[in-house]
């Protein structure tokens, strides 16, 4: 997704927690690790697989909703070998600081391969990674039956359903873990409310976690009938929607990529300015992030704001200036009204379509109260697009704050006070962040 120079970055307070994240995880694992070493390595073989696998699978990345990277089979791996208790019918007893070390170790050399293959490792999700691994093992030793790292296989194999189930609820656990620490640091990088981020992680992370955590207890489970061999055997179908994913992030990015081609038919055919649809696009989804909207509200606003202005190829005589703050309100939204039955004729979106066919409308009418109908995304693009107008591709201090005002004079009818005043943050933030390089 497009970013805006300075709005869209992390903010110091989100850099600083991810930071604490990376370097706490970091120092527990250098502990582990020690400690590991001091006592010795338990089954240094089946180390070395899950070592081997993790690191491979560190390698192997998928993009979910919202640009989240994933790594599912190092994830799987991860929680596979938090849970082992039983390798080809022998018992092992794996310490909490065996573990951590193990993972840290496969992390550690995922990230150095990607580093020497000009990639940029994604630290703090390494880190919540690592943290995910110890939330498993730990609930799993505090748990699960002592005779299970004790006894032979066959003496407890008739109660395996019991472990089974067990397993599933530190999965569950686990999920729950993760999801709440992604939403706090992205909560703290984008200074917006941590529900909104955790409902968003769920949305966007749930199904996958479910694959992932399947794949980590029947690896566990497996290894004493099937031994080493559980781990590629049960890894192969994760690989294989892994792929599938690839495959969607794929075909979305096409998506993307023709409907930001579509938004500069306006621009060359000379009815609106160059950029505005990007410079509208970009700043839209900087504030409808400010404000909470979930990742799939945001990408239907990028794409209302990227066509907003596709009405306007309906018109005999362009508008001077492309701006439709210089025509009457009922010609802007027959504007509107045409770019969203343009829309509608692609048979897909017919929710953007709707986004655009409200971008004309007031936010309330004049003694009434706010219209509740009114999408958010449509009184983001009003306001945002307004500013552009006002301001165009100089983008200097006094344009941007003479545009401010008057949108500001307008909130008693024109635009929503949550939108301008999200978007007054969203370019405070800027001028800060411009400030500081250039200071």
């Amino acid at each position: 997704m497009t970013t805006l120079p300075g709005v869209n970055d992390e903010s110091d307070d989100g850099a600083l927690v991810s930071r604490l994240l990376v370097a706490a995880t970091g120092v527990g694992a250098v502990v582990a690790l020690i400690v590991t070493l001091l006592h010795g390595v338990e089954r240094l073989d089946v180390a070395v697989l899950f070592i081997g696998f993790g690191a491979v699978g560190e390698l192997m990345h998928v993009r979910l909703p919202g640009g989240r990277p994933a790594y599912p089979i190092a994830s799987a791996t991860a929680i596979g070998y938090a849970m082992l208790f039983d390798v080809g019918g022998r018992p092992l007893a794996l310490t909490l600081a065996q573990v951590i070390a193990v993972v840290a170790f496969a992390c550690g050399i995922g990230c150095a391969v990607q580093l020497i293959a000009g990639r940029r490792p994604h630290l703090p999700l390494v880190a919540r990674r690592i943290v995910t691994a110890a939330v498993v093992a730990i609930a799993f030793r505090l748990t699960a039956p002592k005779r299970l790292t004790t006894l032979p296989f066959s003496q407890y194999k008739q109660q395996l359903r019991w472990v089974a189930l067990l397993m599933v609820a530190i999965v569950a656990l686990a999920c729950i873990a993760d999801l709440c620490l992604a939403a706090l640091v992205r909560s703290t990088a984008r200074h917006s409310a941590f529900g909104w981020n955790l409902r968003d992680e769920v949305g966007a992370t749930t199904g996958l976690w479910t694959a992932v955590g399947a794949t980590g207890v029947l690896t566990a489970l497996a290894t004493p009938s099937m031994n080493l061999y559980a781990l590629p055997t049960f890894c192969v179908p994760l690989l294989l929607t892994q792929f599938a994913f690839r495959r969607y992030a794929a075909i979305r990015t096409t998506y993307r990529q023709t409907i930001r081609s579509l938004s500069r038919v306006t621009e060359v055919g000379g009815y609106v300015e160059e950029g505005h649809a990007h410079r509208v696009g970009v700043l839209a989804v900087a504030v409808g992030r400010e404000i909470g909207l979930t990742e799939s509200a945001i990408v239907e606003l990028e794409y209302a704001a990227l066509l907003h202005d596709i009405g306007q190829l309906s018109l005999t005589d362009p508008i001077p200036g492309g701006s439709t703050l210089v025509v009457a309100p009922v010609e802007r939204r027959r504007v509107a009204e045409l770019g969203a039955d343009v829309i509608k004729t692609t048979g897909v979106l017919d929710r953007v379509a709707g986004i655009v066919a409200r971008q004309a409308d007031p936010y309330r009418r004049h003694r009434e109260a706010a219209d509740e109908t009114l999408p958010v995304e449509s009184r983001i693009i009003k306001a945002v697009s307004a500013y552009d107008d006002l301001v165009g591709k100089s983008g200097s201090r006094d344009a941007s704050a003479d545009a401010l005002e008057r949108l500001r004079l307008g909130m008693a009818y024109e635009y929503d006070p949550q939108v301008v005043q999200a978007l007054a943050q969203v370019l405070g933030r800027r001028k800060e962040r411009l400030r500081q390089i250039s200071g």
